[in-house]
């Protein structure tokens, strides 16, 4: 039997579509050579001509660490591997160093919020209301003259207070608003309000700080409706005193100014009857609508025009005294202590306001002033500059004097009578400290004016967190016996008698002294909350150590 030649007989068998491909070269065709371009590799294989590493090169790879490179040499973790320890603080620690300390960590290392006011079961937080109520409260104390790190404290309490953890208030001189965001997904809500008005009365402070305390306390339960109710009846509150006490008061205090820069009864009575006069003046130019610029520059004639006056009629008295007595009532101190507190704590916008603020109040002073002065310089008015900075040694009758000036500073403050007498105090403290170093020890007055300003910060916040209040109580009344009246006479009338340089040079030295009252203010504060206790929390204050504001 042959073989066939061509194969088998299976072989010779025509093949099926699903035995070969359409794509397959036919038989006899060499299949092609594919590009080189096209060969399969790697995206993350090292290319052929990058240098892997020679004798010559053995760092070719840019991805390769340097030879001299020592993993323990490199810089450690920033959080460690347990995570960044907690942070605790006392609850019975006041509600102002706690909500202080968290405003001045970062977010992501703040506790989370216990709300102190509890709510009806399967209902949150009133968001839209809770906001506004924050809004308002704020809207107070910073028309009242509270710090912009303070009112920031209060507003975060109350937020933390009624469950609203993720929240952010942010506080500029003439704008409040705060930020809600509910989780990480849904969109922030955010409210705010402008602060138009501004009054002084520190009875109505009190009041809104008493509110502010009850609403973060636990077991005080203050329901957003009470919270509203309580709020309109701070503000329908009337003033303690009524205004012709108010007028006594500024005559009050310019006397005392009087008599504490050598002044008798006779400059009592004059200074006085001047700062009555100007506060009138400008009770008249307010009822008119005009601005706070011509309100000072107005009440500053009155004093200037009779010291003038005693000048004039050569009755044997001080008219530096009795100038320098009415510019004791006139000088804005607390809002120059609040903007440089504002500047220190990190809120420059606010700040600045403030300070810019302050300096259109010294402006109108120095407009008021001079304008007498000059025309009292041109009738023949012998007025020597020597004789305003001559230290009179009379102890006790200054030290009664500075207590007066600064109950009488407290009136015009509209503080409550209960706190008139600890006001009073603190002012005798600083006049005496003061009068020691810058009279007795002969020593510079800036210095002498710092300590003094910090001992009234100090026991001020002392005080403070003792009636768990606000400590303007006790620190902007004692301040008046502080205040650069005399420097600021003395450089307006040189500038009056064209002595330009010795002028300014003495505005210079007047605002270099209400810069040390400023700091000395804060600085005395800050030490109080950082080093000392609060009542009742001797027993908790190891973690306070570890944090800021405590």
């Amino acid at each position: 039997m042959v073989a066939d030649p061509h194969g088998p007989e299976e072989d010779r068998k025509p093949q099926s579509d699903e035995a070969h491909s359409a794509f397959a070269p036919p038989a006899g065709v060499e299949p092609p050579v594919p590009p080189e371009e096209d060969h399969p590799s790697s995206e993350f294989a090292v290319p052929d001509w990058l240098t892997t590493g020679t004798a010559d090169e053995p760092e070719g790879s840019a991805f390769r660490p340097p030879s001299a490179f020592d993993a323990r040499m490199a810089h450690p973790a920033y959080t460690p591997a347990p995570g960044s320890p907690p942070v605790r603080l006392a609850k019975d620690a006041p509600w102002q160093d706690r909500m202080r300390t968290m405003l001045r960590m970062p977010v992501s290392e703040r506790p989370p919020a216990e709300a102190a006011q509890r709510h009806e079961e399967g209902s949150g937080p009133a968001v839209p209301r809770v906001l506004d109520l924050t809004l308002r409260i704020g809207e107070l104390l910073l028309a009242g003259g509270e710090g912009a790190e303070d009112v920031e404290a209060a507003m975060y309490a109350i937020c933390r207070a009624y469950g609203l953890d993720r929240c952010e208030p942010t506080v500029t001189f003439t704008l409040l608003s705060v930020t809600y965001q509910p989780s990480l997904v849904d969109p922030p809500v955010t409210a705010s309000r402008i602060v138009r008005r501004r009054g002084t009365d520190y009875t109505r402070l009190t009041a809104v700080y008493q509110l502010v305390t009850d609403i973060s306390t636990e077991g005080v339960d203050v329901t957003l409706e009470e919270a509203y109710r309580r709020l309109a009846l701070i503000r329908r509150n009337r003033h303690p005193y009524p205004g012709w006490a108010l007028t006594l008061a500024a005559g009050g205090l310019a006397g005392a100014a009087s008599v504490l820069l050598g002044g008798g009864v006779a400059v009592f009575l004059i200074a006085a009857a001047g700062a009555m006069l100007g506060d009138r003046l400008a009770w008249l130019a307010a009822g008119r609508g005009l601005p706070e610029f011509y309100q000072f520059a107005v009440a500053a004639v009155p004093p200037a025009a009779l010291g003038v006056t005693v000048s004039l009629l050569h009755a044997g008295l001080r008219p530096s005294a009795v100038i320098t007595g009415g510019l004791f009532a006139l000088i804005p101190g607390r809002a120059l202590v609040a903007a440089v507190q504002d500047g220190l704590t990190g809120f420059y916008i606010t700040a600045s306001a403030r300070l810019l603020e302050v300096v259109y109040f010294f402006v109108a002073i120095v407009v008021g002033v001079l304008t007498t002065l000059y025309v009292g310089v041109q009738l023949g008015a012998k007025l020597s500059p020597e004789g305003t900075v001559a230290p009179v040694e009379r102890p006790v009758v200054s030290i009664l004097a500075a207590m007066a000036l600064s109950m009488t500073f407290a009136i015009l403050l509209q503080q409550q009578r209960s706190t008139v007498l600890l006001a009073m105090l603190n002012g005798a403290v600083a006049w005496v400290v003061f009068g020691a170093v810058a009279v007795t020890a002969e020593g510079s007055a800036v210095l002498a004016t710092s300590l003094a300003a910090g001992l009234v910060g100090l026991f001020g916040q002392l005080m403070a967190r003792y009636e768990r209040t606000t400590s303007l109580l006790y620190v902007t009344a004692a301040i008046g016996p502080l205040l650069p009246g005399s420097a600021m006479y003395y450089g307006v009338l040189n500038i009056a008698q064209n002595n330009m340089d010795a002028g300014f040079a003495s505005l210079a030295r007047a605002a270099a002294l209400a810069l040390a009252i400023a700091i000395g203010v804060n600085l005395g504060g800050e030490l109080a909350r950082m080093f000392l206790r609060a009542p009742a929390t001797a027993a908790t204050r190891r973690a306070a150590k570890r944090t800021r504001g405590f």
